[in-house]
């Protein structure tokens, strides 16, 4: 009965949970734990695409001398379009003229050139070093059967959509078309680029380098259609780029500000190359790509030769936008006593700068940055100066992370446990999975981890409550998790909401079938001892089978519509969900207390039935029986905090179904008589109606009902008077 009960009521909420109507989307995929959201108290969460939208905006162009934001890219636009003004007004006077913006570089390299000719060169550089493909909506009634008529048809459409392989790349397009210089065709060897004054600058792909995540950078060479002139170009992360572009005095400064800005740095450089540095370079690139052994390490060389003295063109600042809501759905978090651990692949200080503006870490709150440690005696030191500080945030990269697991594992956790916030950066899908389970061990509390992409997946199948988002990286958290939301921000009502109530629920469920099962045990204990310890059983058939079923299970079971405050107060005093990491819902004492409970209530009937109907014993078994329903029925209504229709249907429709019973079972077996006190079925079946509906058995069971129910219902307003349970405090 428990079991099947508690099967059920998680199937129900399972499909509350589905049909809220302030948590769209939300799928169970697991129907088995959905208590367990009721008591978490570490959450860990992956960063991009999680805590952000995994949507890119650029916001920062930055020249060496002169930096660009949003409010001024205007500027920008102007100086884009006086140039290819200038270029196209001296193209057309002369056809052979190089533009003016290269004039500078190629003749003479040391002349200090103006900001104008650098902005050109830097947009131009971020409209060609990408992996972006330009994707049209083909219309209905417009052939578009060469490839010109294709693309007059486009250059004039709206529907233009880029297919980027990282939202980052994307993003930079975007902006360049913003501000002049739009992609408009690309294929395998050449890409177009139209300019402000709609002509059409068509660039020859000669070599294109793919980004890798040991590599950290993209390059790509291109011929100019026009001046036949060859460029290398290309980005990456700045630690990768610091060492290929030429001295300078201001990009490492420069990344430092925009990742404090929580901006994803790009650097972008350039090389111009002769026709027989470029023939040199292809020949040995062919060679190397032919080469047996070591292929990858022989490429990679050739490639490097390249990657020296670069001219450093621009660094751009792209910012991915927290989801709507991140902050006090975090906030609510922490005040509901779960602790957040942010892992995530991103740098330290972009990490940071996320975990402040999300108020991960609050903002008077100290941050304690883990330096790098890679020996035994750094980790020791370090973990020492960190044992020294109070109260304060942790950010850790993944490479410290090991060496402290490897060393000082316990001491570690123990020291991160007592963190109100913890930030892992540079973290591998196996390492997340590896402090999930660290956390498990060395604490024995719950955890649950939330991502969105593949690399979650990991830690979600590790933390004993998985959910996933489903967002820019597809579905593969979202179908890997337990519980699958849309958004971060719904969190908060899935744990406050539908955890707690899940898990107060079943407590009260699990522990009121218990006691049904054990008051009617009691009361057969209570049955055989007067009768010698005879093997006779108190009620059977029929009677055993409808009392765990039609006559008790709807209103037992309509428990799990039960809540003790409103889904509102839940989300305003997210306080009430740390009272439920604590476990006092279900407890040994609860559950003892619901034994006492039991043993009292099944003495009580029996001795009441054996000592109100000394007369008329033969009836012992219907007045017991209605008694105990009609005790049943009352402990469900004492244990129900907040009354809902159904549950007052139940009620009725299981008193109507057994006053029914007796008048039917009476008919049914009007003619049935077995002989003999074997079998005390018959007794309950002869009950005649008349007998029943007289006076002296409706007090007398009132009676019996009363002793038994009357002092747990005193006991239960002297304990909200003088003990009040948190919750009450906010009902009244």
């Amino acid at each position: 009965s428990l079991r099947v009960n508690l099967d059920m009521g998680k199937a129900a909420y399972g499909w509350m949970i589905m049909k809220d109507d302030n948590i769209p989307g939300t799928v169970v995929r697991t129907s088995t734990i959905p208590e367990e959201l009721g008591r978490l108290v570490y959450l860990l969460t992956d960063k991009t695409g999680t805590l952000t939208q995994n949507e890119m905006i650029f916001k920062r162009l930055h020249l060496g001398t002169v930096s660009y934001g949003t409010d001024t890219m205007d500027e920008i636009q102007s100086h884009i379009i006086n140039s290819y003004s200038q270029v196209h007004s001296q193209n057309s006077g002369n056809s052979t003229s190089s533009t003016p913006s290269r004039k500078p570089q190629s003749s003479a390299p040391k002349v200090r050139k103006s900001v104008s000719s650098r902005i050109h060169e830097a947009v131009k550089a971020i409209a060609l070093c990408h992996n972006v493909t330009p994707v049209y909506e083909s219309r209905a009634g417009v052939s578009a059967e060469t490839e010109y008529a294709e693309v007059d048809q486009d250059f004039s459409d709206e529907n233009r959509t880029y297919q980027a392989s990282s939202p980052d790349e994307g993003a930079l397009v975007q902006w360049t078309e913003r501000v002049g210089l739009t992609l408009v065709n690309r294929d395998l060897t050449s890409m177009q680029l139209k300019t402000p004054g709609g002509h059409i600058l068509t660039y020859y792909i000669l070599q294109i380098f793919p980004f890798t995540s040991e590599s950290k950078r993209m390059g790509i060479i291109v011929r100019d259609e026009s001046s036949g002139e060859i460029t290398f170009y290309m980005k990456g992360a700045d630690v990768a780029m610091s060492t290929i572009v030429q001295y300078n005095d201001w990009l490492e400064e420069e990344c430092g500000n925009m990742a404090r800005e929580g901006l994803r740095t790009l650097v972008v450089a350039k090389k111009s190359l002769t026709e027989e540095q470029y023939q040199d370079f292809e020949s040995r690139y062919n060679q190397a790509k032919l080469s047996i052994h070591d292929r990858n390490l022989k490429v990679a060389a050739v490639v490097e030769s390249l990657e020296r003295e670069m001219e450093l063109l621009c660094l751009t600042g792209v910012e991915d936008q927290l989801q709507a809501d991140v902050r006090p759905t975090l906030e609510m978090l922490r005040n509901a006593g779960i602790k957040i651990w942010m892992l995530t692949g991103d740098k330290l200080e972009t990490a940071t700068c996320i975990a402040k503006s999300s108020h991960l870490v609050s903002r008077n709150q100290d941050i304690h940055i883990f330096r790098p440690v890679a020996t035994r005696g750094e980790a020791h030191l370090e973990l020492n100066a960190f044992r020294r500080k109070h109260d304060c945030a942790l950010v850790i990269s993944g490479d410290s992370l090991e060496v402290c697991l490897k060393y000082y594992e316990h001491e570690f956790v123990e020291l991160a446990c007592q963190c109100p916030a913890v930030v892992c950066c540079r973290c591998s899908p196996t390492q997340k999975a590896h402090i999930v389970k660290l956390l498990q061990h060395h604490t024995g509390k719950r955890t649950c981890a939330i991502g969105d992409g593949g690399n979650d997946v990991s830690m979600i199948q590790a933390a004993d409550c998985g959910i996933g988002i489903e967002g820019k990286e597809g579905k593969q958290a979202s179908l890997a998790a337990d519980f699958s939301i849309t958004q971060f921000k719904h969190i908060g009502r899935l744990l406050m909401v539908h955890g707690r109530n899940s898990y107060k629920r079943s407590a009260a469920l699990g522990q009121f079938v218990m006691h049904r099962g054990l008051i009617i045990s009691t009361m057969q204990a209570v049955f055989s001892s007067v009768f010698y310890f005879a093997s006779v059983p108190l009620y059977q058939g029929f009677l055993m089978v409808g009392y765990a079923t039609i006559y008790t299970m709807f209103p037992v079971f309509s428990l799990v519509l039960d809540q003790d405050v409103k889904p509102e107060m839940a989300l305003l005093y997210p306080e009430l969900y740390k009272d439920l990491t604590k476990g006092r819902s279900l407890s040994f004492k609860t559950f003892l207390i619901w034994v006492l409970i039991s043993i009292y209530q099944g003495g009580i009937l029996m001795y009441g039935a054996l000592l109100l109907f000394e007369s008329e014993f033969v009836h012992v078994v219907a007045i017991s029986f209605t008694a105990l329903i009609l005790t049943e029925l009352l402990m469900v209504a004492l244990t129900i905090r907040t009354w809902h229709w159904l549950m007052v249907v139940a009620e009725f429709l299981s008193l109507g179904c057994y006053v029914a019973s007796l008048a039917f079972l009476n008919e049914y077996f009007g003619d049935f008589h077995v002989t003999g006190s074997h079998d005390l079925f018959s007794l309950f079946v002869s009950a005649d109606v008349a007998f029943i509906t007289t006076v002296t058995f409706l007090w007398k069971v009132s009676a019996i009902t009363v002793v038994s129910c009357l002092p747990l219902y005193i006991l239960k307003y002297l304990k909200r008077k003088f003990s009040p349970p948190s919750y009450s405090k906010l009902t009244s």
